[in-house]
């Protein structure tokens, strides 16, 4: 199935209306049987994970392996484009821009909490709260947030850039990472099933990163202003978001994206550098440091870990989480980092990918995360128990409003979320446009309306995730649900970017 040639730039009615369709499709339901819903999705998710789990840490394993070839190999210096071309965006703005798009609110959440869910539920058989687990606890955050979900990303953005800027494909989808399999194009029935698959992932995982966020945003604010916790707040958050991303997404990449994650940067840094000044710094800096040890000494044995004895599901809660949370997010980020990538060699996005990315996660889980826990270890601010008895989000408010000058200090938290989040959506509304935009070509954005269609429309499910029975649990579990069949599409991806560099630069 192939539709005749339309001009640039216009509207592909079947993928854009088939994405719309899914979302009505899955949102009306969930709403009508919202008190059954959240058991189902569980159940769903407890059966993926432990039957198809292991495809993912094989397929992180396979994709990490792979780019460092690509990095190491012949090709590393092979040009995102002409042999003259430079990059387009300087490496501060390209690494604030991926790191903005590729991370999102949902780093500042897990970045404060994460270490609190492994110290009372540690790996590898650990005792609850002992030294070794408490060690873990702040360690394990690095490891989910470090180079192997990085390569999650870093595959996609490659697979579409090459063929859009070598080989003038003008379409910016996630079909175009697979062209070598298409012998009718990005338009064919296959190309248009893949890019079906993906908006259905993206619209699924930034459903997971919105749910996230916003209760966080939420008890912020009602900390700051006295106005109470309820989902009417949280849903007047989300309109609040929908329409600062809604704005940059108007505005385009270069006068609203740009500038809102180079001022998030500085600002971020800036928080960053006063937890770490007035907070327990040597405690900060030692813990820190312990971790990238931890990590390095054991990064096979975490990537590979199964813990096939205990049974604990440690690895199905948390590392199999994550990696189909990348997985449902790769297309999207390697679009949007497609995108901005003009110019760069191989070997500059898979590093600058690979080791900014890494480092500017772990900074986060490092200041934020060990200032948290050392709250929790001196008994100034029981985390665990605010967590168990009110919520995550009203934790991490309490969290920055501990600091000196907290409530200017949750204020920047505050602001950096809010940010954060807008980023995410705007790059999401982006590369959703992209996908429904009959054909773009290299320079080339999606229609403005396009971009803030999709994301109003990107708020709808969030809302819906956190009406329903089951709270967080049930927003996580969306994510692995509806990311499996990208486990396939990557295959194709690395294969067909392999044949069309072995065809364009062949051995002398």
């Amino acid at each position: 199935m192939s539709d005749s040639p339309q001009g640039s730039g216009s509207l592909d009615r079947w993928t854009f209306s088939a994405a719309v369709f899914a979302i009505v499709a899955v949102s009306i339901p969930l709403v009508l049987a919202h008190d059954r819903a959240g058991a189902l999705v569980q159940a769903v998710y407890d059966s993926m994970t432990s039957n198809f789990g292991i495809l993912y840490l094989w397929y992180g394993i396979a994709a990490l392996v792979f780019l460092l070839y690509l990095g190491f190999g012949r090709f590393r210096n092979v040009r995102l484009g002409p042999a003259e071309s430079r990059p387009e965006f300087s490496t501060p703005s390209w690494v604030a821009m991926l790191f903005c798009a590729g991370i999102g609110a949902g780093l500042l959440y897990w970045a404060v909490i994460e270490w609190a869910y492994y110290i009372e539920a540690p790996p590898f058989g650990l005792e609850p709260r002992s030294a070794a687990a408490t060690e873990w606890a702040a360690s394990y955050g690095l490891f989910h947030w470090g180079v192997t979900a990085w390569a999650f990303y870093c595959l996609p953005a490659l697979a579409i850039a090459y063929p859009f800027y070598v080989r003038k494909e003008p379409h910016l989808r996630l079909s175009t990472g697979c062209l070598a399999y298409l012998p009718g194009g990005c338009n064919s029935a296959r190309g248009r099933m893949i890019d079906f698959l993906y908006m259905i992932n993206l619209i699924g995982g930034t459903g997971t990163s919105l749910g996230l966020s916003t209760p966080m945003i939420a008890a912020s604010f009602s900390e700051l202003s006295g106005i109470p916790h309820d989902f009417l707040l949280e849903v007047l958050v989300v309109v609040f978001c929908v329409g600062i991303f809604g704005t940059s997404a108007w505005l385009g990449l270069e006068k609203g994206f740009r500038k809102l994650a180079d001022f998030n940067m500085w600002l971020a840094l800036t928080l960053l550098f006063f937890v770490l000044a007035v907070g327990p710094t040597l405690f900060i800096l030692k813990t820190g440091t312990n971790s990238i040890g931890l990590v390095l000494q054991n990064f096979i044995r975490m990537n590979t870990w199964t813990d096939p004895i205990t049974n604990s599901r440690f690895v199905e809660d948390w590392t199999i989480f994550y990696w189909a949370w990348w997985t449902a997010y790769g297309p999207f980020v390697g679009i949007f980092v497609t995108r901005i990538s003009y110019g760069r060699t191989i070997r500059e996005v898979i590093f600058g990918m690979l080791v900014y990315g890494s480092l500017g996660a772990a900074v986060f889980f490092m200041v934020f995360g060990n200032y948290a826990l050392h709250l929790e270890l001196n008994d100034l601010l029981q985390v665990t128990r605010i967590m168990a008895e009110q919520s995550e989000s009203a934790a991490i408010a309490q969290i920055f409003q501990s600091l000196p000058l907290g409530q200017l200090a949750l204020a920047a938290f505050l602001v950096v979320a809010v940010v954060f989040l807008a980023t995410t959506y705007d790059s999401a509304s982006f590369t959703l446009a992209s996908v429904s935009t009959y054909a773009m070509h290299a320079g080339e954005n999606p229609a403005r309306w396009l971009r803030v269609f999709w994301a109003c429309a990107l708020g709808v499910l969030p809302l819906v995730l956190m009406f329903i029975d089951g709270g967080l649990k049930v927003i996580l579990s969306t994510t692995i649900i509806v990311s499996l069949p990208l486990l396939a599409v990557g295959y194709f991806m690395a294969t067909s970017l392999l044949k069309m560099l072995r065809e364009d630069h062949p051995l002398s």
